[in-house]
């Protein structure tokens, strides 16, 4: 009997028996049933049909319906079979998002790309596999499941966040420095799932969205990561890689500061690019993917894909550094660093441009969030990478730079206009480019005196307390301020230092990690680079 589905009445002459007399079979993953599944909550690898007498069906998409076509003779029969795309148990609604351009892949330990077939295990977070796609430089070109997808076809790589709530252990509530606590370095407790925690759930609370605040969140609740809220989505996908500059033969080619969506590209083995203000870092990742909003990554988004890394779905390890001086991306240190700062290529902290000291990508895991192939490279070292995050002032007003030569770009007051023996008279940026909506950046409190608690909870820096001057080294002096986490070195945004950023740089040792975290303008700095972000829906 009928499913359901669209006849076209003009290909059935009149004098021809009832339509109950056309048979249709539907089948959901080989077995049968007695209704078209629907496309909701479903992600189908195929849809495909057979029907006897010459007659064939025309999905229609739009519908959700079958149109059979040249139907002539009856009784006519037709078969319609739906395979629905692999879903991982543990992730609770939150599997991959896959839109336009993004073409799902799994890679080989050797780093070969081959499309994933979407009805298999393709991912399982479970076992530390984090799902990856591609975007292709031609878009044109059409691959089959386990197909080998050539490397110069790949434009970017992206990996997927589920969406999640972690199981808070510190509100970050700390008025000055003490001493580091190892004791607090633990595997984040993690469970995902598509919904929003609050107030009517036991045991959980309502994500503050302000820096500073805790709201109702006390210790061993579980909370939604901001970084799932500001921008509603049921995860997102990340650059694999810091972003590269395409075409770029060499470090200096690659530090330009224009807006340039067409020069992104997102692989292993290229130049990370550098020397960008944040404004132009910000709307060439922008401008990238619009249709899947594409956007820099912000400051609790770092946060996101940390606190995975040190759950037991990452490697929770301290990740290890990309030490390559050339700052090429996708390579790993083949020492852990037993120093702090230095740069002196001594046995502790070996700093090369090419293999003598460090391994290139795929050969690299040991610096990934998964100690295997599926997961973030960049992380630790490399280009400390610029997040979009800003800080008031006093009249709540959002400081863009310090002054007329230090800012990020953007419109803005300035914090210290003659600061640096400044005398241009200018205390606020006219000519630059408007701040995006605030879904897209972090916005911090002002913080003068107290910034030890001036966090968002998930930013991964706040909750890393206590904190301590510790010295680098015997050939370095001073000193520099460590979170309790591995003693990575952690700053906090004050009245000068208006702008995060992450992962630290190449040659700064031990201190180096996924939750370093320092400051700056949002200036031009040769050794700052940014990642890319995209939030399809």
């Amino acid at each position: 009997m009928w499913g359901g589905g669209i006849l076209d009445k003009k290909t059935i002459p009149e004098q021809r028996e009832s339509l109950e007399n056309l048979e249709l079979a539907i089948y959901l993953n080989d077995e049968k049933t007695s209704t078209i599944p629907s496309k909701e909550g479903n992600i189908f690898d195929e849809i495909r049909s057979s029907c006897t007498n010459g007659s064939y069906i025309v999905w229609d998409y739009e519908s959700w319906s079958p149109i059979v076509k040249s139907v002539t003779v009856y009784p006519t029969r037709c078969s319609l079979y739906f395979k629905t795309g692999y879903k991982e148990d543990l992730l609770n609604g939150t599997d991959p998002v896959l839109k336009d351009e993004l073409v799902p892949v799994t890679i080989d330990n050797n780093g070969t790309v081959k499309k994933a077939d979407l009805g298999s295990s393709w991912y399982r977070y479970e076992e530390k596999r984090w799902a990856n796609a591609v975007v292709l430089k031609n878009e044109q070109e059409d691959y089959l499941a386990g197909e080998t997808i050539p490397e110069d076809n790949i434009e970017s790589y992206f990996v997927w966040i589920p969406k999640y709530r972690y199981q808070l252990w510190d509100l970050g509530n700390y008025d000055s420095l003490t001493s580091i606590d190892t004791s607090k370095v633990h595997e984040i407790p993690i469970i995902f799932g598509d919904y929003d925690t609050s107030d009517s759930k036991e045991g959980e609370c309502t994500t503050p969205m302000k820096s500073g605040e805790s709201g109702n969140c006390k210790v061993g609740d579980y909370m939604t990561h901001p970084a799932f809220i500001s921008i509603p989505s049921t995860g997102f996908w990340v650059g694999k890689f810091e972003t590269g500059y395409d075409g770029a033969t060499t470090k200096g080619e690659a530090e330009q500061n224009i807006q340039d969506a067409s020069k992104v590209i997102i692989k292993p083995n290229v130049y990370s690019w550098r020397n960008i203000q944040v404004a132009n870092a910000f709307y060439t990742s922008y401008n990238y993917k619009r249709n899947l909003d594409s956007h820099m990554m912000k400051n609790t988004e770092w946060g996101a894909v940390a606190y995975l890394q040190h759950s037991k779905y990452g490697s929770s390890i301290n990740v290890r550094i990309n030490n390559n001086s050339n700052n090429i991306t996708g390579y790993q240190a083949n020492n852990e660093p037993t120093c702090g700062f230095t740069n002196v290529n001594e046995q502790c902290n070996q700093i090369c441009g090419d293999n003598s000291c460090n391994t290139a990508y795929p050969n690299s895991v040991l610096a990934s969030t998964t100690n295997n192939i599926s997961g973030i490279f960049d992380m630790s070292g490399g280009s400390i990478e610029y997040v979009m995050s800003f800080m008031e002032n006093k009249e709540e007003k959002i400081l863009i730079g310090l002054e007329s030569v230090n800012h990020s770009g953007f419109n803005g007051v300035l914090s210290c206009p003659t600061c640096n023996g400044n005398n241009s008279g200018i205390v606020e940026i006219t000519s630059g480019i408007d701040l995006p909506k605030q879904k897209y950046y972090d916005l911090y409190n002002y913080s003068k005196s107290n910034q030890f608690s001036n966090r968002i909870l998930g930013d991964a820096i706040g909750e890393l307390g206590p904190m301590e001057l510790i010295s680098r080294n015997t050939l370095d002096k001073s000193n520099y301020l460590a979170s309790s986490w591995h003693s990575l070195g952690i700053d906090n945004l004050d009245q000068n230092h208006l702008i995060y950023a992450r992962g630290g740089p190449y040659h700064d040792g031990k201190q180096v990690g996924i939750f370093t975290s320092q400051t700056a303008y949002g200036q031009l700095l040769a050794g700052w680079s940014f990642r890319i972000i995209l939030t399809p829906v």
